[in-house]
């Protein structure tokens, strides 16, 4: 493993010189993979292991396409220093933003900031720029995108029970829950994340789309598992936050119900053609082709920060200005239910400076800042009002002792723009 590391630090002297470095050698791809667990879960591994898992997915396992299509919309750079060297605090002591993200207190391996359609800041001290590591649940917000798209197509009412478009899943218990209560994560249903019992909703639900262990006796549609699905319930549906992908997928499958299409060639119709994306992306999708809708998302940093951008003023330099309804902006940033975090399902999860969690987004802010965060320190950070995208992508170190990102990144943002 020691020689595995060595040749890993090489492959990053030339990241920042533009030209071509390949992000793994012959031998390395063989002996990562052949050092998967066999009785667990792949993505248990942390440290310098999940951080290649995290980058080479595409060679571990199936995935399902998502397109580009048309001209690249280049992202002029116009770098901002002070941004770069804003000073923020931490547990581990005061840095600059730089300093902390190549810091041995940071495992973020990029990060791309966009301001008023310009990279005001690009970092990659952990990866090539051309590389595609997974996002895990900064995905979810892929599919609140769709159904208020096909909102503002009037094509589906979200006050609606989810039945009404998926007509499978009227004996089910998510049967009678409006579409509404499953984008803001207030089902009500006991089938919270959860990823030791595996005898619990959700990691039934995971081992049938590959993400929870499974063998190849192992069931393998979650369709069928969800249209039989029988829980209880621990509040009333709209009343109580409870995080769960099981929700994600349940968007998902109404949109591909509404729309005649599989999830991914939803996300490749409705947002990566016409966005101007540098490439295509894909869905990690291990069993029978079904992405991971939940958090699959496998792209390059700055195709997520284009998406993004389809939230701000400029999605107009992605010729892309109406693409997300503006009535899906407002409602993400003022729309939401604060009442739903007071009483989750995990008691009052309220902070100051929080306003709401709405429409799969984890939390909205009140200077606008719209979150949403992946597992293992991925996420997506857009504010409309001042034009600004931020995206970074990362991994858990072998103790979890690294610095979270988001609160150093949010204060370095509020000193160079909070006074837009």
């Amino acid at each position: 493993m020691r020689h595995l590391l060595y040749v890993s630090m090489c492959l990053f002297v030339n990241a920042a010189s533009g030209e071509f470095v390949s992000p793994s050698s012959v031998d390395e791809v063989r002996e990562r993979i052949s050092a998967l667990p066999q009785d667990e879960i792949w993505w248990t591994i942390e440290g310098d292991a999940m951080a290649w898992h995290f980058r080479n997915l595409p060679r571990m396992f199936p995935m399902a396409p998502i397109y580009r299509d048309g001209p690249v919309r280049e992202l002029p750079r116009r770098p901002k220093a002070a941004l770069a060297n804003a000073r923020v605090t931490t547990p581990s002591g005061e840095f600059s933003l730089r300093e902390l993200i190549d810091s041995t207190h940071s495992t973020v391996m990029g990060m791309m900031v966009v301001h008023d359609g310009a990279v005001v800041y690009e970092h990659y001290p952990r990866m090539q720029p051309h590389e595609k590591p997974i996002y895990w649940s900064v995905t979810k917000v892929l599919a609140s995108t769709l159904i208020g798209i096909l909102e503002g197509e009037e094509r589906i009412d979200v006050d609606k029970p989810v039945s009404t478009y998926v007509p499978r899943l009227a004996g089910s218990s998510y049967g009678p829950v409006t579409v509404r209560n499953v984008l803001d994560m207030a089902a009500g249903l006991n089938c919270l994340e959860e990823y030791e019992d595996k005898t619990s909703c959700y990691y039934r639900y995971s081992v049938t789309v590959g993400d929870g262990f499974y063998t190849a006796d192992s069931p393998g549609d979650p369709y069928a598992m969800l249209a039989a699905l029988e829980v209880s319930s621990f509040a009333p549906q709209g009343t109580a936050y409870a995080y769960s992908g099981v929700n994600t997928f349940v968007l998902a499958w109404v949109v591909e119900e509404i729309t005649g299409m599989p999830f991914q060639d939803a996300v490749s119709r409705y947002l990566w053609t016409r966005m101007g994306a540098h490439s295509d992306a894909a869905m990690l999708a291990p069993r029978f082709g079904v992405p991971n809708a939940h958090g699959g998302l496998v792209a390059r940093v700055e195709d997520v920060a284009r998406f993004g951008m389809l939230f701000t003023p400029s999605a107009a330099d992605l010729g892309a200005a109406d693409v997300i309804p503006q009535a899906l902006v407002e409602h993400v940033l003022h729309g939401g239910n604060p009442d739903l975090l007071e009483h989750s399902r995990y008691g009052d999860i309220r902070a100051p400076g929080v306003r709401h969690a709405v429409y799969q987004w984890d939390r909205v802010f009140d200077n606008d800042d719209m979150f949403k965060g992946g597992w293992a320190g991925q996420g997506l950070l857009v504010n409309p009002r001042l034009n600004l995208v931020a995206v970074y992508t990362g991994y858990f170190g072998e103790a979890r002792k690294e610095v979270a990102i988001l609160g150093p990144l949010r204060s370095a943002l509020g000193q160079v723009y909070g006074d837009d």
